[in-house]
């Protein structure tokens, strides 16, 4: 199965967060060019926060480097949607129709073009509750079903 995934998804790819095992069980994943920043950015943030020591997070900003970018010996993992001004377009409108904020809009843009390309993505993976919403609202099934309270 092919499902979008959005940076809060893809970030639990590599720290043990809850939901971590439902998305780890994906294994065809689109994802948004600005992933390649977003990624990094929660996991270095979590080391600012004091949830992993520098050692930790550096080991996982490199297993998504390796993933994004793929190896000697593996493809990579991800097949981006490159941000285009098409995309910055629809961002732009979804941000007016679900008062989404500018990033899950884009999130939610990139997911929007992938599925016009493959009609049978018809999931996404984020753990936001606006994106899920406006993600719903435009016809998405949602990985997970549900997301907790925290």
């Amino acid at each position: 199965m092919t499902v979008f995934a959005d940076s809060s998804a893809l970030v639990k790819l590599y720290a043990d967060e809850p939901g971590h095992a439902q998305v780890r069980d994906l294994s065809l994943l689109v994802v948004a060019q600005l992933a390649r920043v977003e990624v990094p950015s929660a996991i270095w943030r979590k080391h600012r926060m004091g949830e992993l020591d520098a050692t930790a997070a550096r080991v996982l900003a490199t297993a998504f480097e390796a993933d994004w970018f793929g190896t000697e010996e593996q493809p990579p993992r991800f097949a981006a949607i490159t941000a285009t001004a098409a995309i910055l377009d629809e961002a732009a409108q979804l941000c007016a129709v679900h008062g989404l904020r500018a990033y899950d809009a884009m999130q939610l843009a990139s997911a929007l073009t992938a599925r016009a390309h493959l009609p049978e993505l018809r999931v996404l993976a984020a753990f936001d509750g606006h994106l899920r919403a406006a993600a719903a609202v435009e016809g998405f099934d949602l990985v997970p079903a549900q997301v907790s309270a925290r």
